[in-house]
């Protein structure tokens, strides 16, 4: 079977967004220890369903298990790049790890508000519709109680 250019595109797409992940941890640990334990919970919780719909992309655009999972494990290991690039520069140059933060915080609530919340309003049915707005209280909730608990 052929594989799809699709696959591909989704590869480098993931490989750049892991890298922006793996800086967003280095800089929340170059604030300090507490706010880089928070941000790699939120990273991973994002991460685990991501990575599942990226190896159903792949598999979908015609990679075997075996290849997807490996290239999809070689397209994560695009946040250990990053982690090691945050962490170069932001400890190089003085002031650049909050900069790094601020940026990284500001793709999220980027993507939350032009990708996820839109799509929400697509759905008819109230009970899927209350779902996933309780789904997304729960994770609000659940950022402010990793930064309620890990508050220094």
């Amino acid at each position: 079977m052929r594989i799809k250019p699709y696959a591909f595109l989704n590869l480098a797409g993931d490989a750049i967004h892991n890298f922006l992940d793996g800086i967003i941890i280095a800089a929340s640990f170059l604030t300090n220890f507490e706010v880089g334990i928070a941000s790699s919970i939120a990273v991973i919780a994002h991460e685990i369903p991501q990575e599942i719909g990226d190896f159903a992309v792949l598999l979908k655009g015609g990679f075997t298990r075996k290849k997807a999972l490996c290239y999809n494990f070689l397209s994560a290991l695009g946040a250990v790049a990053g982690a090691l690039v945050g962490y170069y520069f932001g400890s190089l140059i003085y002031g650049s790890a909050a900069v790094l933060a601020a940026f990284s915080g500001g793709m999220f609530i980027y993507i939350a508000a032009s990708d996820l919340i839109p799509e929400l309003h697509h759905e008819e049915r109230a009970g899927r519709s209350t779902l996933q707005f309780l789904l997304l209280l729960a994770g609000v909730l659940s950022i402010g109680a990793i930064g309620f608990f890990f508050q220094a």
